[in-house]
């Protein structure tokens, strides 16, 4: 019989400036995507994928991804809420707010993410590292955006997203791993913290384990990623996808 999939924390919380004019009255979250809000699509996953619990860290217009989701129960899992509070408290900030509803060991993803990867795979995986934090990688090639991630034999040699290599062949695939200890000694309480920050904290005391997916990665951040996840939801895996 299969373990339990953990829960997860989707970080909600940002302001989505890029998409603007889209989310000048919305959250990015609720941007349509082949005819739905995007976060119903990415439930629908989460749930395929085995996971029952979400904990949505929210920020910006929260208050409307509440009312659109409610408690989960009509996707068939469980959405509990996090809310930042009048200071946006950034990618790990908000990730340390909402430790209170998550469980020792939980996913992390984006917001903006839609993942369509094998979670059970990823999960054993970090069970099996006896590591802190576990970073999905995949091989992009400076493909679907800007590669950060020198990865070689199954590990992280370097991650960074500002100042890149040309031995930066994979790229921080948007779906993590972390045991709440992690989360607790490295961010700061209430303070604006980001998780790029973490995860180069555990690696560079050799605690973050790698897992690389081959599924590529859809996101909603840009206008040009909503148009290929359109494309994806409405026609499959063999849709075009612009370059």
């Amino acid at each position: 019989m299969n373990d339990p999939v953990l829960s997860i924390a989707i970080l909600a919380g940002g302001v989505a400036t890029r998409l603007h004019p889209l989310t000048e009255t919305i959250p990015k979250a609720l941007v349509e995507i082949a005819g739905e809000p995007f976060i119903a699509h990415e439930l629908r996953l989460l749930k395929s994928g085995g996971i029952e619990k979400i904990v949505l860290c929210t920020g910006h217009r929260g208050d409307m991804i509440e009312e659109y989701l409610g408690d989960g129960s009509r996707f068939g899992m469980r959405v509990v809420y996090s809310h930042d509070g009048p200071v946006l408290l950034g990618t790990a900030g908000a990730l340390r707010n909402a430790l209170p509803l998550l469980d020792e060991s939980f996913f992390v993803l984006y917001g903006d993410s839609y993942l369509p990867c094998d979670y059970r795979a990823v999960q054993r995986a970090f069970a099996s590292s006896g590591k802190s934090g576990l970073m999905t990688v995949f091989r992009n090639e400076g493909h679907f955006d800007a590669s950060n991630v020198e990865f070689e034999d199954g590990r992280i040699l370097v991650y960074d997203k500002h100042h890149r290599t040309p031995r930066m062949r994979h790229i921080d695939y948007g779906l993590g791993v972390f045991r709440s200890t992690s989360i607790r000694t490295s961010v700061p309480e209430n303070a604006a913290f980001d998780l790029a920050d973490v995860y180069q904290a555990l690696l560079a005391h050799g605690n973050l384990a790698a897992f690389e997916v081959s599924e590529r990665f859809y996101e909603i951040g840009s206008f040009n990623g909503i148009r290929e996840l359109n494309a994806y939801l409405l026609h499959g895996k063999d849709a075009p996808c612009s370059q």
